[in-house]
């Protein structure tokens, strides 16, 4: 087991019966395999306000998840800030707004990344496309450097 000294959680999240939409899931589920000391994954269909107490006791959040691709196909690493979170808010929310839930409620507002992993078929399915599939590696290599960059603020 790989010691880490600043408590990290990475949240994938999408519709893993929705094609591409589930390789936030899936690759929580795969990070969680690497055994990593003071590191938690969560894999959920979406961002509930529920998770605002779990992202108030950590040093940094990564969240990944899948974004419709165009042209480009490839992985968006984003650093993140909070927003103002509505008071209407319902069930699902974007990472922004938990964030801002999160500062909200606990006072705390832990650094935060988004990795954003492109998709083309949300089609019901439980198969990636090529395109997710072979971005899934290079999401893999940006959350260990991010892991390691964490480390080292």
């Amino acid at each position: 087991m790989i010691a880490i000294t600043r408590s990290i959680a990475l949240i994938g999240y999408g519709n893993d019966l929705r094609s591409d939409d589930g390789v936030g899931q899936k690759i929580a589920n795969l990070v969680a395999t690497w055994e990593l000391e003071n590191f938690r994954t969560y894999a959920v269909h979406q961002l509930t306000p529920e998770l605002a107490e779990i992202i108030a006791g950590v040093d940094a959040v990564i969240f990944v998840d899948a974004y419709p691709a165009g042209e480009e196909t490839k992985v968006k690493f984003i650093e993140l800030t909070a927003s103002e979170c509505s008071p209407g808010i319902a069930h699902a929310l974007d990472p922004r707004s938990l964030l801002g839930l999160t500062q909200k409620l606990y006072d705390r507002l832990p650094q935060a990344w988004m990795v954003a992993v492109p998709g083309v078929n949300f089609e019901l399915g439980e198969s990636f496309s090529p395109v997710t599939e072979s971005a899934m590696f290079n999401a893999f290599k940006f959350i260990d450097n991010l892991i390691a960059r964490i480390q080292n603020l």
